[in-house]
């Protein structure tokens, strides 16, 4: 298997387990599961806000599942410049990060209503490792493809 072809194939395992979670165990801190949010548990005391939780959470999911599904299918029958571009607009989407999520989970996390307290600055981490091994991929791809 090819470097490009591993890295995706990570990603997607890693981000199957959270969709695994935000489908069937939502209320979990393990993962990505939304009980980090103190605020999961206030919704949970007014039913049309729960259920308004609820969707959007499946919806992440869903959007999730589709996401691997095609990185999936680009691994499966993907060319080698398909992998390369896909990876390549892994960087770029997953960076995409820390312009709007970033800042309001870590605000969250400075005002008390994020449990454990600190779990921003672990998913930051999280997703700087994300960005790391694809861009070490696309690195190591591009070695492989002008010198070999």
């Amino acid at each position: 298997m090819d470097i490009l072809s591993a890295a995706i194939f990570i990603f997607c395992l890693m981000e199957g387990s959270n969709i695994c979670i935000l489908y069937w165990r939502p209320d979990t801190r393990l993962g990505n599961g939304v009980a980090v949010f103190d605020s999961w548990q206030e919704a949970r005391q007014n039913e049309p806000m729960n259920l308004f939780v609820h969707y959007l959470v499946y919806w992440v999911a869903g959007v999730k599942l589709i996401f691997i599904v095609l990185l999936l299918v680009i691994v499966a029958t993907g060319n080698e410049q398909t992998k390369f571009w896909a990876v390549a607009a892994m960087v770029g989407s997953i960076a995409t990060y820390f312009y709007k999520l970033h800042p309001i989970i870590k605000k969250l996390d400075a005002m008390g209503y994020v449990t454990p307290k600190g779990y921003s600055k672990t998913l930051g981490r999280m997703i700087v490792g994300f960005l790391s091994m694809f861009s070490g991929a696309l690195v190591i791809d591009l070695i492989q493809n002008v010198f070999w």
